[in-house]
């Protein structure tokens, strides 16, 4: 069944912005194994499945539907005779693995956080500063602005909506991930990402006002 998914998941995302496509979804996967190495009682292929699947329709490049990847993923399963406890489980994971501006997420389980742990560490460190200059540019967005602020408070429309300079972002969510790990590993691979974050962004600082 995991093959099968590679294989499916690989296809519906060819030509995939870089950030998004088949790539993040294995570096997400191999980062769910290994949190995953330090819990017994979660469901392994939960995880593996939730993992493949959280990002098979990003709402962002779908006019902000949230209903296409979970309905993407229960189909897929379904018609692979995937047991019914487990599509609704990985479908669940889907609806809540996102950041959405902070806003808390409506469903818990142990799975869901080695998911969303595993997320997180994609989105920090030097592949996470890479996505995000990334999507800037997918987006045509300033690489900096310092009359533009930090929205630190957006709902999760505004924060949708955004179309703040790239480097708001790494404030608005990237140095906020660290605190929001839910798993011990998770919170140790998180910290020396977001230590080699905080490097670069006093780098970026220096060169952009022109210092030593």
């Amino acid at each position: 069944m995991i093959e099968k998914t590679i294989a499916f998941v690989k296809e519906k995302l060819r030509g995939a912005e870089a950030g998004h496509d088949w790539f993040h979804i294995e570096r997400v996967y191999k980062n769910a194994l290994l949190i995953a190495q330090d819990d017994t009682e979660a469901d392994l292929l939960v995880v593996q499945l939730g993992a493949l699947l959280h990002d098979i329709a990003d709402s962002k490049f779908h006019d902000g539907d949230e209903s296409i990847g979970p309905e993407t993923a229960r189909q897929f399963l379904s018609e692979n005779n995937v047991e019914g406890d487990v599509i609704e489980k990985v479908v669940k994971i889907i609806e809540n693995i996102s950041f959405k501006g902070g806003v808390n997420r409506e469903y818990t389980s142990r799975e869901l956080d080695i998911v969303q742990d595993a997320d997180r560490l994609d989105a920090i460190g030097a592949i996470g500063i890479a996505r995000t200059f990334n999507y800037g540019g997918f987006k045509n967005r300033e690489l900096y602005n310092p009359d533009i602020k930090p929205n630190l408070n957006m709902t999760k429309e505004e924060y949708k909506n955004s179309t703040a300079p790239t480097i708001n972002h790494f404030y608005e969510k990237l140095l906020l991930l660290k605190d929001k790990m839910n798993t011990q590993r998770g919170k140790e691979l998180a910290q020396q990402r977001h230590e080699f974050m905080e490097q670069f962004l006093e780098q970026f600082y220096k060169e952009w006002n022109g210092e030593r």
